[in-house]
């Protein structure tokens, strides 16, 4: 070998050394997921009512009809999370119609405990949601990167006193289904791989 090439023969072994030795990614392994899981539902677990905006305005024309709003909020004003009162506005869907009555419901002090500001937006929140534990994971069959995992895990749930009321389950069922299922309902959430860790996979 000429002696002119050996040094940069040398440093070129060295690098590919150094490359092997350098962080491996995460292993899609019970505790890199279970760790991904943990940091995902303490941002992301929180069981919410899908109600961002307030107050709310509920029609006369909703009162006493299968309208979700005009079923689910005299429910939490009974409760003292909201309050009531008259209003009278622009009618959104007949324009031509002028204004018309409304009942508007706004946050107690009570209910405000209840209410996340968050990104992008904030919601009326029922519950948090932890991991009991990671059941399993597999690759997703659409998975665009052998990166991705779905991992399905069950979950405890810290929930607000008030869901225990019977009329809260009736009005929100989704909501009472979820609770009920803490430690046993199979839930599923897909990941991605990064140099630093498992993240949240962009749906």
């Amino acid at each position: 070998m000429n002696k002119k090439t050996l040094p940069a023969a040398l440093g070129a072994a060295l690098l590919a050394a150094l490359a092997g030795c350098g962080p491996k990614p995460p292993e899609a392994d019970l505790q890199n997921l279970t760790a991904a899981m943990n940091a995902y539902l303490a941002k992301k677990g929180d069981l919410c009512l899908g109600k961002t905006r307030w107050p709310i305005d509920v029609p006369q024309r909703e009162a006493g009809t299968r309208a979700r709003n005009a079923l689910q909020m005299p429910v939490l004003e009974r409760l003292g999370l909201v309050s009531a009162s008259k209003a009278t506005v622009k009618d959104d869907k007949e324009q031509e119609a002028g204004e018309i009555e409304v009942t508007r419901y706004a946050l107690t002090e009570e209910g405000r405990k209840y209410f996340i500001d968050r990104e992008p937006q904030g919601d009326f929140c029922a519950a948090h949601l932890t991991l009991d534990k990671v059941v399993g994971w597999e690759a997703p069959k659409d998975a665009k990167e052998p990166s991705e995992v779905v991992v399905t895990y069950t979950y405890r749930i810290d929930a607000a006193p008030w869901i225990g009321d019977a009329e809260v389950q009736r009005v929100f069922p989704m909501v009472d289904r979820v609770v009920r299922g803490a430690g046993t309902m199979q839930l599923k959430q897909s990941f991605r791989r990064t140099d630093t860790g498992w993240v949240p996979a962009q749906i």
